[in-house]
C-alpha cells in the first residue's frame, strides 16, 4: 500500500515537472464587476486574460478566470457598458471593477417583470425604469418628482407623505391612497389584501429601482385595470464594506438624516439603514415625522440557492391640511381648511406604525429549471383624527407567492414557462369614533374585516424564427371581504360577505427585432380590477353592497431603440383603453367619499420618451451631457355616463390632464461636478364630472447641483444644493375630485431651497 502512495507521488511530480512552466505557474484572478452608477453587480460580463483564458460574471457580478505566468492585463466587456482594461492584479487581491454605462446603458437595464429577464429592448410591453440616477435628481424627500419623469404616469401629494398614484388615468378611484396599482418590493406584495398599498411608511433611499408596468400587462402579478409596480430595494454591492451618514436641509422646517452600514462577500450581504425626515409645512398644518428602520440582506447558501429578507419598521405621523376652495386658494395658499369641522380645530392628521417582513428564496435546480417562493407578514396600527370623524384601526396580514421558470428548446425555438400562484389574507379591527378636537369621542362604529385575495398565472414566451418573441399569458384572480359588524349606533350587528369571483384576464404580445438597435411590439391584455375595502366600507360606516369590479381591454403598438450611433433612444407607445363598470368617487356633505360604478371609459393616449447623449467622454474634464424628454397625450373620456338627472357622457375623464411633459438636461465632469435640471409641464385638469371646474396649466423648474469626490483612500464625499418651483409658480399637486363645497385644491410649496452633505466611508 505504501509502496503504491510513493509510486503515484512520485508518477505525479514527474507528470508535473514536465508541464509546460506557465501551466505550472497557474493561478485565479477572482474579483467582481459593478455598475459604476448604481454599484449594482453585472452578470454576463465577459473578462478575458491577454493569455487567452475567459470567464463570465455571474449574478453578484463575481468572476474567476485562470491567470498562467505572463498574464499582464485583463479585458472587460458587457452590452451596454463600455469595455475596460486592467493590468494583471496583485495575487490573492480580489478585483472590484467598475464599468461605465455607454450613452444607451439605462436602457440595457434586465426587465424582470415578465419573468424573462430580457433587456428592455426584447420586451413587448409598455413599461419604464426610474433608478437610482434618477431618484438622486432631487431632494430624496420622496419619490413623487422622480416618478412624475415618467409619461403615463403620475404622483401626487395631497398633503405632506399622503401619496396618489394614476398610472393611465387611473386617480379617477382614487380621492387619496394607493388604489388600482398594485406594488411589489422584491417581488412580496406591498399591496395589501384589501386592495390598499402604504408606500408612505417607505423612504426614497431603500429604493434603488422602479419598474412600471402600465396597464393591465402584467399578468403574472394579478390582472388590475391601474397597473403595476415593482420596487427595487437597495443592497449592499458585492465586495463592499462601507458606512454612511448623510444630512439635508431645506425651506419651511425640513430635516432629513440618514445614517446607514453595508457589507457584501461572496456568501452574503447586508444593508441597515436609518432614516428620519422631518417637515414644518408649506400650508398651515401640513407637518410631518417620519422613521424607517430598514434592514435587508440576501445569502448565498450554494450555488443554487439564494435567500432574501427584507424588514421594514416605519412610523410616520402627518398632518392634513385639507382642501380650499378657488376663492380661498387665491386669497392665501397657505392656509388650512377652516370652519366647524376644520383641519387646526380638528387636530386633522395620520398616525401610522407598522413592521413588514418579508422572506424569499429562489432555488435553481438547474441552469433551466428555477422556483422562486416568497413569505411575508405585517402589522400596523392607523390612528387617524380627520375633520368629520376619528379613525383607529389595527391591521394584521399573511401571505406568501410561488412561481417556477422553465426554460427549454424546441428545435430552433426556445422557450420560457412560467406557472405560479399567490394568496394574502389581512385581518382589520376598525372603529370609528365621533372627533372632538382630536380626541376619540362617542363609538360610532365597529367592525372586523377580513379580506382575502388569491391568484393563479401562468405565461408562455417563444423566441420563434425572423426575430420574433410571442408572449402569451393568463391570471385567474379572485377577492372576497367578510365584515362583521360589532356595533353601530341605532341599527345593531350583522355579518356582510362580498365575494368578486374568479375572473381569467388573458394577455397575448408580439415583439419583432427589426434590427440590433430597433424594436417594435404591441400586445392585448384584459383587466379585472375589484373594488378596495376603504370602497366598499366607507368611513362613515356605510356598506356599499352595490359596487362591482372594473373590467377593461387594452390594445397597444409601440417602438422602441437607439439611432445615430447609440446616442439617440427613443420609447414610443401608443394605447387604447376601454374600461366597463368604471370606478369613480365623489365626496358627501360630511366630506365622505362615496363610490359608484359609472357606465364606460374610452381612454387613447401616446406616450414618449426620448434621450440624447451630447458628450459621452469619461476621461475628459466634461465627461457626459445629456438631455432627455418625456410626453404623455391623453384623450380620455367617459362613455356612458349618467348620475342622477345629469348626463355626463362624452365629457373629459376627471383629473387627467390631456397634456404632460418633462425634459432635463443632466451635466458630469471628471473632477466629480454635476448638475441636473429639470422642468415640468401639466395642461388643466377638470376636477369634477361635470367638467365645470379645471385647473390652470402651470411650469416648474427644478434644479440639484453638487460634487461627488474621493478623499483619500476610503472617504467619498458629496456636497449638493438644489431649488424647486424656481419659476415660482402657484399650482396644486394633489387635487380633491368631485369635491363637496368646491374644496378641490391642495396647494404645493411656492420657490424653495434645500443643502445636503453625504459621507460614505470604506470599511
Amino acid at each position: 500500500m505504501h509502496l503504491t502512495l510513493r509510486l503515484q507521488c512520485g508518477l505525479f511530480f514527474s507528470i508535473f515537472l514536465l508541464l509546460p512552466p506557465e501551466l505550472r505557474g497557474q493561478e485565479l484572478i477572482t474579483g467582481y464587476v459593478l455598475d459604476a452608477a448604481t454599484e449594482r453587480p453585472l452578470a454576463g460580463v465577459t473578462v478575458r486574460a491577454n493569455t487567452g483564458s475567459q470567464a463570465l460574471s455571474d449574478t453578484l457580478g463575481f468572476f474567476s478566470l485562470p491567470a498562467p505566468v505572463g498574464t499582464t492585463g485583463l479585458h472587460f466587456s458587457h452590452i451596454g457598458y463600455r469595455p475596460q482594461n486592467l493590468s494583471s492584479s496583485v495575487p490573492g487581491q480580489v478585483l472590484r471593477v467598475l464599468l461605465q454605462p455607454s450613452a444607451a446603458g439605462l436602457q440595457e437595464v434586465v426587465i424582470r417583470g415578465y419573468e424573462s429577464n430580457r433587456p428592455l429592448l426584447q420586451t413587448a410591453g409598455a413599461l419604464s425604469l426610474v433608478g437610482r440616477e434618477v431618484l438622486e435628481r432631487f431632494a430624496e424627500e420622496s419619490l413623487v418628482r422622480a416618478v412624475n419623469t415618467v409619461p403615463g404616469v403620475r404622483m401626487e401629494e395631497r398633503a405632506t407623505a399622503s401619496y396618489r398614484l394614476s398610472i393611465r388615468g387611473s386617480t379617477l378611484r382614487s380621492p387619496y391612497g394607493i388604489r388600482n396599482v398594485k406594488m411589489y418590493l422584491d417581488g412580496i406584495p406591498l399591496t395589501e389584501a384589501n386592495g390598499t398599498t402604504a408606500l408612505n411608511l417607505l423612504d426614497a433611499a431603500n429604493i434603488d429601482q422602479v419598474e412600471i408596468l402600465k396597464g393591465p400587462a402584467g399578468s403574472l402579478f394579478g390582472a388590475g385595470t391601474g397597473g403595476t409596480i415593482l420596487l427595487t430595494p437597495r443592497r449592499a454591492a458585492p465586495g463592499e464594506r462601507q458606512a454612511q451618514v448623510g444630512a439635508a436641509l431645506g425651506a419651511y422646517g425640513f430635516r432629513r438624516y440618514t445614517a446607514g452600514v453595508s457589507t457584501g462577500s461572496e456568501k452574503a450581504n447586508w444593508l441597515a439603514q436609518y432614516t428620519q425626515q422631518r417637515y414644518g409645512g408649506y400650508r398651515e398644518q401640513s407637518a410631518m415625522d417620519r422613521q424607517v428602520l430598514w434592514l435587508s440582506g440576501e445569502f448565498y447558501p450554494s450555488e443554487k440557492r439564494t435567500v432574501g429578507a427584507n424588514i421594514i419598521y416605519s412610523d410616520l405621523y402627518y398632518e392634513l391640511p385639507g382642501g380650499l376652495t378657488q376663492e380661498q386658494y387665491e386669497q392665501n395658499p397657505r392656509q388650512a381648511r377652516g370652519g366647524l369641522f376644520g383641519s387646526v380645530r380638528q387636530h386633522a392628521s395620520m398616525n401610522l406604525e407598522g413592521i413588514n417582513v418579508g422572506l424569499k428564496q429562489e432555488y435553481r435546480f438547474t441552469e433551466n429549471f428555477s422556483n422562486t417562493t416568497s413569505l411575508y407578514g405585517l402589522h400596523r396600527f392607523k390612528d387617524h383624527p380627520f375633520n368629520t370623524d376619528y379613525e383607529r384601526n389595527t391591521n394584521q396580514e399573511l401571505g406568501g407567492r410561488t412561481h417556477f421558470v422553465l426554460h427549454v428548446s424546441l428545435g430552433a425555438v426556445e422557450g420560457t414557462f412560467t406557472l405560479g400562484g399567490e394568496m394574502q389574507r389581512g385581518f382589520e379591527a376598525a372603529r370609528t369614533y365621533d372627533n372632538k378636537a382630536g380626541t376619540p369621542d362617542s363609538l360610532r362604529t365597529d367592525d372586523e374585516v377580513t379580506a382575502s385575495t388569491g391568484l393563479v398565472f401562468a405565461q408562455a414566451e417563444l423566441e420563434l424564427p425572423a426575430a420574433i418573441v410571442a408572449t402569451a399569458a393568463v391570471s385567474l384572480n379572485d377577492t372576497r371581504y367578510e365584515i362583521t359588524r360589532l356595533h353601530q349606533v341605532g341599527t345593531g350587528n350583522y355579518r356582510y360577505a362580498r365575494d368578486f369571483k374568479a375572473v381569467l384576464s388573458p394577455r397575448v404580445a408580439l415583439l419583432k427585432q427589426l434590427s440590433d438597435k430597433v424594436t417594435v411590439h404591441g400586445s392585448v391584455s384584459a383587466g379585472f380590477s375589484p373594488p378596495t375595502e376603504e370602497e366598499i366600507l366607507t368611513s362613515d360606516g356605510f356598506f356599499n353592497q352595490e359596487l362591482e369590479a372594473e373590467r377593461g381591454t387594452s390594445y397597444e403598438l409601440g417602438i422602441r431603440g437607439f439611432a445615430l450611433g447609440h446616442r439617440l433612444s427613443f420609447d414610443i407607445v401608443g394605447f387604447y383603453f376601454k374600461l366597463k363598470g368604471a370606478i369613480v368617487s365623489r365626496q358627501e356633505v360630511s366630506s365622505v367619499a362615496v363610490f359608484s360604478n359609472v357606465g364606460t371609459t374610452n381612454q387613447k393616449g401616446l406616450e414618449a420618451s426620448l434621450g440624447y447623449t451630447l458628450v459621452d467622454a469619461p476621461a475628459q474634464p466634461l465627461s457626459q451631457l445629456k438631455a432627455w424628454a418625456t410626453y404623455t397625450f391623453s384623450h380620455f373620456r367617459f362613455g356612458i355616463y349618467e348620475q342622477n338627472e345629469a348626463d355626463f357622457s362624452g365629457n373629459k375623464l376627471t383629473g387627467v390632464a390631456p397634456h404632460t411633459a418633462t425634459a432635463g438636461l443632466d451635466l458630469r465632469t471628471k473632477p466629480g461636478l454635476y448638475l441636473n435640471l429639470t422642468a415640468s409641464y401639466v395642461d388643466e385638469i377638470p376636477l369634477d364630472d361635470a367638467n365645470t371646474v379645471f385647473t390652470d396649466p402651470y411650469l416648474t423648474v427644478g434644479a440639484r447641483v453638487g460634487v461627488k469626490r474621493q478623499v483619500g483612500r476610503h472617504l467619498l464625499l458629496e456636497a449638493f444644493g438644489g431649488a424647486e418651483n424656481l419659476t415660482d409658480t402657484k399650482y396644486s399637486l394633489g387635487n380633491d375630485l368631485n369635491a363637496f363645497g368646491g374644496r378641490y385644491f391642495q396647494p404645493a410649496a411656492d420657490r424653495n431651497y434645500y443643502a445636503g452633505l453625504n459621507l460614505s466611508y470604506k470599511l
